[in-house]
């Protein structure tokens, strides 16, 4: 069943309609010095079928940035938080794919395993025990296609690739190889080198958001790695860590450079409607309180997110991407942020994919 649906997506792919790339641009000239390179994917269900049509979607990107010449062993690729995700609905029954809403998504998910879906859900170690459930009896075909195709990916490429993030139950890494536990679920990002192997730290999300705090642990702030990567000494800060002036902390004291923020932000719209203040924790001692509702989502995202507390931790370069697309009812909003040298960059707002370039000088 999943062949035949990974047989038409690739015939899709061909004409390349389905990347509905809206925004292809750079920032600055090449000095030899590296770049970040931003991919804002355009998702579908679909998408997720199996190994193939999710190595397929993501290379069109990276394929369409090569031939701009934006990719070589300096290059930091970034991709947003819960490209993993639904992997989840790998090797599925159509109808998951083809479901109206997320809810119905899982509800067939479930149903298509019923025995494994129920020993997940006893053991689970969260209050939602349902999506526990559901992720952790997916975790191991999770875990197997996000290793094999960014490891793919980065080592076709050689180039240095920030894997957005996935839910793993206690995830870590074994050789060379991504592993999973039994243990509670955390929202994850692994970075891989320009061989295809993976650094040896996991990132975990250290300030899950409201949606997920009822079955997503919380990361430890003080084991954020920092990556010595070919372009510079690499901080990962998952969506909402980078709202908090203590994870810039941790990284600056750890000699970080360069900060990559893979983030997720819905729903449609939401960037240009009123900001409803700090999402998941609560607000650290520098935010003004009347900014909220005050300010719009969008303009929250530039004063307290990466581009207005990166500087002051001395970095000098970041990037910040959201996933985009049609992902059952979810929804999406966001665009590409950057700070270079100082200076705020903001990519044009579109609805569709972008990839976005920025150099390092």
């Amino acid at each position: 069943m999943c062949y035949s649906i990974c047989t038409l997506e690739r015939g899709a792919r061909e004409t390349m309609a389905e990347l509905h790339l809206d925004e292809l641009v750079e920032y600055g000239t090449n000095a030899q010095q590296g770049n970040l390179l931003g991919i804002q994917p355009f998702m579908l269900p679909a998408d997720y079928a199996c190994e193939e049509t999710f190595y397929a979607k993501i290379n069109a990107y990276l394929s369409v940035a090569q031939q701009r010449g934006w990719l070589d062993p300096k290059t930091i690729v970034v991709l947003p938080e819960y490209i993993g995700i639904w992997l989840a609905a790998a090797g599925e029954k159509p109808r998951v794919y083809q479901a109206t809403s997320v809810a119905v998504a899982m509800q067939t998910l479930i149903l298509s395993h019923p025995l494994r879906f129920i020993a997940a859900f006893l053991s689970a170690k969260a209050k939602d025990r349902v999506k526990y459930g559901v992720f952790r009896l997916k975790a191991q075909e999770m875990a197997r296609l996000y290793q094999r195709v960014f490891s793919r990916l980065a080592s076709d490429y050689r180039a240095t690739i920030v894997a957005g993030s996935i839910l793993l139950p206690s995830p870590r890494i074994e050789g060379s190889n991504l592993a999973i536990g039994c243990g509670k679920l955390y929202n994850v990002s692994l970075v891989y080198k320009p061989d295809g192997s993976p650094y040896g730290h996991i990132i975990h999300k250290v300030y899950p958001v409201w949606d997920e705090l009822p079955f997503v642990a919380r990361g430890d702030l003080a084991a954020l790695p920092v990556f010595d990567t070919p372009t510079g000494k690499l901080g990962v800060l998952i969506c909402a860590d980078s709202w908090y002036p203590d994870a810039y902390e941790t990284l600056q004291a750890k000699g970080a450079e360069l900060v990559a923020v893979p983030s997720y932000l819905a729903p449609d719209g939401i960037w240009n409607q009123p900001w409803r203040g700090y999402n998941g924790g609560a607000a650290p001692a520098d935010v003004n309180a009347g900014d909220v509702q005050a300010l719009t989502e969008g303009e929250a995202w530039l004063k307290y997110a990466l581009a207005g507390r990166a500087s002051k931790a001395g970095i000098r370069y970041g990037i910040n991407v959201f996933l985009r697309g049609k992902l059952w009812d979810l929804g999406s909003d966001g665009h590409t942020v950057m700070v270079r040298n100082g200076t705020v960059v903001e990519a044009k707002h579109v609805s569709g994919a972008a990839v976005v370039n920025c150099w390092i000088s």
